[in-house]
């Protein structure tokens, strides 16, 4: 059988349709190659190299669930195809199906323990799992064998970064950028630790390698980790310009649609009416262990994350994707998967139930304790409020906010690794924000209180009150373990893993007035915004 499958894959190196295929991928004619490759699929559906091809490339341009099916396809035809079967473990990682990649990673492995690539890949789910230690050993043992590698030390520095290790992580992207220098995302990643300050040296280094980079990402992610060298050296009109430039990089390759936003908000508003809440009231799954931290990137989530998973009760995870996958799912069955909302009112208590226990089920994996509560602090899920409050009745709430000038520019000079798509235009911050206010305030009159919202500048201000405050509202009793949250040992997979490892500073309060000069059309449009923001702020002292 094996044979077999050689000599198919080895007859497809032959082939001239396939040839033509890559060949067009490889120039980037996605078009061209997807059409070849389809129609030697209707002529010979069981042609594996074909369907793994395809898979390939629709995975490039973000199909994730055809890319699934396709790899699953070749596999089913030929369960040897150990190329197809790396492929669909990486897009099972991809689309965070964490247990089902670790099932055939282990298929893989059974066959060839010490191959690097799927070696490589476990590492990464076992570390998107929040199991670091093994992930880590993995890259140890990976980069023993093949030690001249400069992503893989850069991959071993993000491990490094989270669980803690901060010398050590940036020894790794050292150790990646003297084997790339030109490795955007290794110098990103030590400029993202917000504790490394780089030297003449440095700078210099970064913007020949951005002078000569061709590819987008290194492109982009020497304009960010420039912007904050060039801050830190309080050199701040050609901070912005660096961190304007890779933000109109970014955004060319990921394109928001903010009306598109604004429509499934007020859809949202529409449909989560007083009535419709009330009418399904105590409905869904009962358990209370969700806690949801929400909001905007930047504005002090992961600073309540660790403060509550500093808590003996409490255990902190990740911003988990998997309430929003339970609203796509819900949306896709009804054909629309951006638009769940009327499948969501049309459910009886038991399809409540069920949802909120498939949300429950799909978090297993990034439970790693006992802790009767678990937070999940994905900010986005402020548009998923509704849907919590009728699957997760009794699931926790909180809004983190931050002085809408102060998060818009946090957030427009922060790379992220996935999602936050309105994040790189200035004028599509500014909207978003409003967008994000005005349905939390249709939630704050629809189910008052349900919402706990804290204001950063308080919390850092006045921390103790804030906490006792935010505990009572998890009907957690207060631990003084809480107010030394930067001495809390765990995983924090965020931008600022490193601020909360340190006590409570007021340094970031103001930082954005140094970028003012550049900063008058978002000051326009959330002038109101602001005067409200610390009437709110002073309301809740």
């Amino acid at each position: 059988m094996r044979a077999a499958l050689n000599d198919r894959l080895a007859a497809a190196q032959r082939d001239p349709v396939l040839i033509d295929a890559a060949i067009a991928m490889q120039r980037g004619d996605l078009a061209t190659a997807e059409r070849l490759l389809k129609d030697r699929l209707r002529t010979d559906h069981a042609d594996i190299a074909a369907l793994r091809m395809l898979g390939e490339l629709v995975a490039r341009v973000g199909r994730l669930p055809d890319a699934q099916d396709l790899f699953a396809r070749a596999l089913l035809i030929a369960p040897g195809f150990t190329a197809a079967r790396r492929n669909y473990a990486a897009i099972l990682h991809r689309r965070n199906l964490l247990a089902e990649a670790l099932v055939e990673l282990d298929i893989l492995l059974a066959d060839d323990p010490d191959e690097p690539a799927t070696l490589t890949i476990k590492a990464a789910v076992l570390a998107r799992a929040g199991e670091y230690p093994a992930a880590i050993a993995l890259y140890e043992r990976v980069l023993a064998r093949h030690p001249d590698q400069g992503r893989l030390w850069m991959s071993m520095g993000h491990a490094l970064k989270t669980v803690g290790r901060q010398d050590d992580s940036v020894a790794a992207y050292r150790r990646a950028l003297a084997i790339e220098p030109d490795l955007g995302e290794a110098w990103w990643s030590l400029a993202n630790l917000k504790t490394v300050r780089f030297g003449p040296g440095d700078i210099d280094v970064m913007l020949a390698a951005a002078a000569r980079a061709r590819a987008t990402a290194d492109q982009l992610h020497l304009h960010y980790a420039l912007g904050k060298a060039f801050e830190d050296a309080a050199d701040y009109r050609r901070s912005f310009e660096h961190y304007s430039t890779g933000a109109r990089l970014r955004r060319a390759e990921m394109p928001y649609d903010g009306a598109r936003t604004a429509r499934h908000l007020e859809r949202s508003k529409r449909a989560m009416t007083r009535e419709a809440l009330a009418v399904r009231a105590g409905q869904g799954c009962p358990d209370p262990a969700p806690i949801f931290v929400v909001g905007l990137p930047r504005s002090g989530s992961t600073l309540v994350e660790q403060i509550l998973a500093s808590h003996s009760q409490v255990e902190g995870t990740m911003e988990l994707s998997d309430l929003n996958m339970v609203a796509r799912k819900l949306g896709a069955a009804g054909g629309e998967p951006d638009d769940y909302l009327d499948r969501l009112l049309a459910a009886d208590a038991d399809a409540l139930f069920a949802l909120g226990q498939e949300y429950l089920d799909r978090t297993r994996i990034q439970r790693k304790t006992d802790r009767p509560f678990f937070i999940d602090k994905m900010p986005s899920n402020f548009e998923h409020i509704g849907l919590i409050r009728l699957i997760l009745p009794n699931a926790k709430i909180i809004d983190t906010r931050r002085h809408p000038m102060a998060n818009c520019f946090a957030a427009f000079k922060q790379h992220f690794s996935r999602g936050q798509r309105f994040s790189y235009s200035l004028d599509d911050l500014g909207a978003y924000y409003l967008d994000y206010v005005a349905l939390m305030d249709h939630y704050d009159n629809v189910v008052p209180g349900a919402v706990h919202r804290v204001f950063y500048e308080t919390m850092v201000t006045q921390a103790e009150r804030e906490i006792r405050r935010l505990l009572a509202f998890c009907g957690l009793p207060f631990e003084a373990a809480c107010l030394q949250f930067h001495q809390t040992v765990r995983p924090v997979r965020t931008a600022s893993s490193e601020q909360v490892r340190q006590p409570l500073h007021t340094a970031a309060i103001d930082q954005w007035h140094h970028y003012r000069p550049w900063l008058a059309s978002l000051d326009c449009v959330l002038k109101d915004t602001v005067v409200r923001y610390k009437a709110d702020r002073l309301q809740s002292a």
